[in-house]
């Protein structure tokens, strides 16, 4: 009865591929096949007729739309939460839980399940912590890829944990030897667990300091202890270089480090010659410092060069042998990891049956059937099913309410109203076609994918709820035909689609298929429709197992008066609440009672009564007069909806000339609106390039009394230019600010970064005041872009900054200038990008040339210009001489390093 292992990563690798593929290839498309094939190729593929494997595309289309109609994917992501291993809850997650190819081995994995809720009911849990999902770092070890130390302590460590699996449950069979367990023991029997694999991995490999041992091999500990002592000697050797450099001025500290993969120390660029003989192997960035590798610690350094290379060597070496191992290993990797993911499967499935109070069902046998026994007489025999994902929700609510109450419990009479109806399933050997009738929302359709359902789970070895011992076949395939299948895209209409489904249904059909046809022939006209279905039904009846249909037409529910295959069923409904029940009831036939459901939602009486009196003249005896009166009532009907579509015509014509007209005063104002837009902007432009001659104007004049002037004459020439600019800014302003003559105006004193209203700016704009002259009581302030001389009398103070820091304070002809933080920042300046023209270079000069080179560049910058000075580093003295001229200019607005790293250039922006 013991099958091969669904499971069995030789079987996923070997399956259906040719012979000339070699294993590594076949290992490198395990590694990569798609996510329902690795278990579901394997797994559940199932056994079919002729007619499957002559369309088994159809074939695949029809079972996954069926698994989706049935929600076995909400089924296999609810066993995820119970799976130990990351590769169990991807499987289960993406739908790839196995089923059983054939009832042996869906028989196995009950047992298996069996084994383990027994298991779980009285013991811990296996401990599958320290299983990895290996099967990518042996793809890629097969492929030839040196793998690093973690990865192949990965592999050691999931070896080591699926070894100790086996054991912790060897020992828990030996505890038990009625031979509960042995299900779980035997999927793991005869695994080989790679010790020496595994030994070899843990001697040569620390996986927690991820690095290869000394005692991987001979040479590597013979390697790293030489080359111990001579970095003991290196590095003594240059310490005491390092200490008399350092003694002797050449360093400000003693400095060992390492450069281009020597050992070497610093020493000042100016004291080099403390090292004789020594090799410069690189410079500090200032080339103030060189890095120097003394004269005799060169073999030293050689000999330690070398002993890196062998040392890398080996343990690639190393590493490449233990790669190879597990590449040669792989067949016997995927294998045990394989055994384990199917064990993890098996709890994973038990966890589950104990959660839900699921039961083992059994599988039916129609020829072994025993008159006396009245279960063993029905194919179908479940009582108290109920549907496990409603289930499932029930158990959710009734968690949830129970941690809010408190005390875990809840009343009896919250789980009545809560906790899905148990149904009872009885289908006879002989039946084929079950029909099952009754109102809407009666619960046909979920009756019948609870059947579905549970065929699924009983194949893929799970146990379902329901009470004693469940009976049922074994489908190798359940097919369902559930759902509106309309397609606008393939021009199928509700009829056609579904029609058409089962037309594939028909054609891949074998003796052991259960079939779910959920309102069978409907969407059409209903004598056709009825015809239509009897000859399919009656086809099916004589090709499957067992077919399972709902429908609302009462011709099919007569079938079974003339064909013994057939049975009915019917969904209770009560009269008195008019409410259904959710209960079926075999070999009964049941009524839409669409007439007392409209009258429980509160339909009018009128309606109801002209309704039943059309039941009544319905009957067969009545066909002719029946089809006078639908005439009649049809002419009436027609005559009426012409009438209201006359009047909706006529309100339609209203509606669109009111529209039109609201159209054309709206297209109207748009184009009033844009006129006046257009207009708006010419005037707007005339007045920008009207202000921008003058500008040009004025900014020509100043450099041209600027060049002809000499320097004394540079601030009258920038008082006129300043002048010009203020009453051309001043001609342009909207609106203009005006003092109340009860302000007492003389009483402001203005302070460098005031925000104050000037006359002649604009009433709602302020400027900022950057510069006070003493000489005549007046100030410079800055407005945008723009400088203005203006007297106090003519300011107003608008906001006065508390937190304004001054950069310096200069004295210059006569007044103070004190230069904010604020302002400099608000200033435009040139972009700081360093030309020729912007640099002056003082490295090299004296201090006294390099302090005039540096006051004729500023002198020579123009305002708002960015000029970078390079000092250097050295010895220091040019870096300071130029700092102190630049920290105390006064046309020198800020200064900054050009770089956090580059302390050998400053850039200085000049006002």
């Amino acid at each position: 009865m013991a099958t091969t292992s669904t499971t069995n990563l030789t079987l996923l690798l070997s399956w259906k591929l040719p012979s000339r593929f070699s294993l590594t290839t076949r290992l490198l498309r395990a590694s990569h096949t798609p996510p329902r094939r690795l278990w579901t190729a394997a797994a559940s593929r199932t056994v079919v007729s002729p007619a499957l494997t002559e369309t088994p595309e159809a074939a695949e289309e029809l079972r996954l739309e069926t698994e989706s109609a049935l929600e076995w994917g909400g089924v296999c992501a609810r066993l995820a939460d119970f799976a130990a291993t990351a590769a169990g809850r991807a499987a289960c997650a993406e739908g790839r839980v196995p089923v059983g190819r054939s009832r042996e081995e869906s028989e196995r994995l009950l047992e298996q399940t069996a084994a383990a809720v027994a298991l779980l009911s009285s013991l811990p849990p296996l401990d599958f912590g320290g299983v990895g999902d290996v099967f990518a770092v042996v793809a890629a070890a097969a492929r030839g890829r040196l793998l690093a130390v973690r990865e192949i302590c990965g592999v050691g460590r999931s070896l080591r944990a699926a070894r100790g699996v086996f054991e912790q449950l060897k020992g828990l069979a030996e505890e038990m030897p009625d031979g509960r367990f042995s299900p779980l023991l035997g999927i793991l029997q005869d695994c080989d667990f790679l010790t020496e694999l595994v030994h070899m991995i843990e001697f040569c490999l620390d996986s927690n300091l991820s690095m290869v041992l000394d005692r991987a091999s001979d040479k590597l500990g013979t390697i790293r202890k030489e080359r111990k002592m001579n970095v003991d000697v290196l590095e003594s050797l240059l310490r005491d270089m390092s200490t008399k450099i350092f003694q002797a001025g050449g360093v400000d500290s003693p400095l060992v480090t390492k450069r281009r993969s020597r050992m070497c120390v610093g020493v000042k660029a100016s004291h080099k010659h403390l090292v004789p003989g020594g090799i410069v192997l690189s410079s500090s960035g200032s080339g103030a410092t060189y890095f120097m590798e003394p004269r005799d610690a060169v073999q030293v350094n050689n000999k330690e060069v070398k002993l890196a290379g062998d040392e890398r060597a080996e343990v690639l070496a190393v590493l490449g042998l233990l790669t190879s191992r597990i590449a040669d290993s792989r067949m016997k990797i995927g294998h045990l990891m394989g055994k384990i993911l199917e064990l993890d499967l098996a709890c994973a499935r038990g966890s589950y049956a104990l959660q839900i109070n699921g039961v083992r069902p059994a599988f039916t046998d129609r020829d072994n059937s025993n008159q006396f026994d009245s279960s063993s007489a029905c194919s179908v025999f479940i009582e108290g099913i109920q549907h496990p994902l409603l289930l499932e929700q029930f158990l959710g609510v009734v968690k949830e309410a129970a941690a809010e109450v408190g005390n875990g419990q809840l009343s009896e009479e919250h789980h009545v109203s809560a906790m899905p109806i148990p149904l009872d399933m009885r289908v006879k050997n002989d039946t084929r076609i079950v029909v099952i009738s009754g109102p809407n929302t009666g619960g046909k359709t979920a009756t019948m994918k609870t059947l579905g359902l549970v065929s699924l789970m009983s194949k893929a070895g799970m146990f379902f709820p329901a009470k004693g011992r469940p009976r049922l076949p074994w489908f190798d395939q359940v097919l369902a035909d559930i759902g509106d299948h309309q397609s606008l895209e393939n021009s199928l209409s509700t009829f056609s689609g579904n029609i058409s489904r089962l037309r594939k249904i028909v054609q891949v059909v074998s003796k052991d298929s259960l079939v779910l046809i959920d309102e069978i022939g409907s969407g059409t006209d209903p004598s056709e429709g009825v015809s239509l279905s009897t000859s399919i039904l009656k086809y099916l009846a004589g090709r499957l197992n067992l077919t399972i249909v709902t429908t609302h037409y009462a011709d099919l529910s007569r079938l079974k008066s003339v064909d013994d295959r057939f049975e009915n069923a019917a969904m209770e409904f009560c009269l008195e609440t008019l409410k259904p029940t959710y209960r079926i009831l075999w070999g009964s036939t049941g009524n839409s009672n669409a007439l007392s459901i409209a009258k429980s939602i509160g339909f009018d009486q009128k309606i109801l009564d002209r309704a039943q009196e059309w039941v009544e003249k319905l009957l067969p005896d009545k066909q002719k007069e029946r089809q006078g009166l639908l005439y009649d009532s049809l002419r009436e009907e027609r005559n009426l909806l012409e009438s209201e579509a006359n009047e909706a015509a006529s309100v339609l014509s209203d509606v669109e000339g009111l529209y039109n007209e609201i159209r054309s005063e709206a297209d109207d104002l748009d184009n009033r609106v844009a006129a006046l837009r257009a207009r708006e902007s010419q005037t707007v432009q005339q007045e920008l390039k009207f202000v921008k001659t003058q500008m040009d104007l004025i900014i020509k004049n100043f450099e041209v009394q600027l060049q002809n002037s000499k320097l004394e004459q540079y601030n009258s020439a920038m008082r006129k230019a300043e002048a010009a600019t203020a009453s051309l800014a001043a001609a342009h302003q909207p609106t203009e600010f005006t003092f109340s003559d009860d302000e007492d105006k003389s009483s402001y004193v203005p302070q460098i970064g005031d925000k104050v209203y000037v006359e002649g700016l604009g009433g709602g704009s302020t400027a900022t005041v950057v510069e006070i002259l003493s000489e005549d009581g007046s100030c410079i302030v800055q407005y945008g872009k723009i400088k203005a001389r203006t007297k106090n009398n003519k300011m107003k103070l608008a906001q006065r900054d508390t937190k304004e820091t001054s950069a310096s304070s200069i004295q210059k002809k006569g007044r103070t200038v004190k230069q904010s933080t604020a302002e400099a920042a608000s200033i435009s300046f040139a972009p700081a990008v360093q030309t020729s023209k912007n640099t002056v270079d003082l490295r090299g000069m004296p201090v006294a040339e390099a302090s005039q080179e540096l006051q004729m560049a500023i002198d020579g910058c123009r305002s708002y210009q960015v000029l970078f000075v390079v000092h250097g580093m050295g010895t220091g003295a040019v870096k300071e001489c130029a700092l102190g001229i630049l920290r105390t200019h006064p046309r020198v607005a800020k200064i900054e390093d050009e770089s956090p790293l580059n302390y050998g250039c400053t850039v200085a922006y000049i006002e």
